[in-house]
């Protein structure tokens, strides 16, 4: 008989904008995986009454949960808290404990930790700091928001373009060195004692002019007819060397920040070669078109065995005693 399994994301996702709404598709080709390895899902929307969560939760009585969970009503910060709660309830659940994704999802306390750890990530501004190029980015929200060529400027800059993107996007942001260079990915996922580092990711900058920011901004990622979207391409074409390397730095983040199940960790790579941490994404997203399955794809791992992978992890974590899958 098949186990009831409940699949959460953010209630705001149907009505929310393309980096929202994309968690609802993700939810529907996990929902459509998992009944091949002997799961009954349920999608549950989740807004900020938890209290009726653990009510719906025990109705359904899952033997798993699977966290989609990115924000609460559109608010990032708040993304540690359904995992806090299913902890709390003992419910096995998929991806990263509470803890880890909310010092992850912290950007600036994230790379405070970095630095502690002796991982190179771009400095944070501070009033005072030195001119040169800056980038302006939120302080919790993921999915490039609020990203785009206006996000990089001078230090004299840097106060009045966060305040911009306060009134704009609502929420705190901040402040960190530019480094021109390539962008790579490093998905990860749990297999038994040590993740597996899969192959790594670039995205490329084709056909960008000479004065336009090689970043990978909001519209990159959720505009179809845009310039960026259309002239960012993924690729796995990097050189061994490089590849291990920022592989290393990947499980090293791993282990600094206690992750488990998957994540993807974010580089830039200078024009010396030097790779620096951008970010620590503890909950990648899913869907069959996004880059943790396209690394899935290039490595060889069938999606509906990677589910497989990351539930046969929220067991292992969990107090509770596994059923057999």
């Amino acid at each position: 008989m098949p186990k009831p399994m409940a699949i959460l994301h953010d209630a705001r996702a149907a009505q929310g904008p393309p980096d929202q709404s994309d968690t609802l598709l993700e939810a529907r080709a996990i929902a459509a995986a998992v009944r091949g390895l002997g799961f009954a899902p349920t999608i549950v929307p989740v807004g900020l009454d938890l209290a009726a969560l653990e009510r719906t939760l025990a109705q359904l009585a899952p033997a798993v949960a699977f966290n989609l969970v990115e924000s609460l009503e559109g608010r990032g910060r708040l993304l540690h808290a359904v995992p806090a709660l299913l902890e709390s309830l003992d419910i096995p659940f998929t991806g990263c404990s509470s803890s880890a994704l909310g010092l992850t999802s912290n950007k600036p306390l994230a790379k405070r930790l970095l630095v502690r750890a002796g991982i190179a990530t771009p400095a944070l501004f501070a009033a005072g700091a030195a001119d040169g190029s800056w980038i302006v980015k939120s302080v919790w929200e993921h999915a490039s928001l609020g990203l785009d060529d206006d996000s990089i400027v001078a230090a004299a800059r840097v106060a009045q373009t966060i305040e911009r993107r306060r009134v704009e996007h609502g929420g705190e942001w901040f402040a960190e060195r530019f480094v021109p260079g390539r962008e790579l990915n490093v998905a990860l996922l749990a297999e038994h004692a040590r993740p597996r580092v899969l192959p790594v990711a670039e995205i490329r900058f084709e056909a960008f002019p000479a004065d336009k920011p090689r970043i990978v901004g909001y519209a990159a990622k959720w505009h179809a007819a845009s310039f960026e979207y259309r002239n960012t391409p993924r690729s796995f074409a990097i050189e061994p060397e490089l590849a291990a390397r920022v592989g290393r730095l990947a499980l090293d983040c791993w282990d600094l920040f206690g992750l488990d199940g998957y994540a993807r960790v974010d580089f830039r790579v200078d024009e010396r070669g030097e790779p620096w941490v951008l970010e620590v994404n503890a909950n990648p997203c899913l869907s069959p078109d996004a880059g943790y399955a396209a690394a899935l794809a290039e490595a060889g791992i069938e999606y509906s065995a990677a589910l497989g992978d990351l539930i046969d992890a929220a067991f292992a974590r969990s107090p509770a005693s596994p059923p057999d899958r």
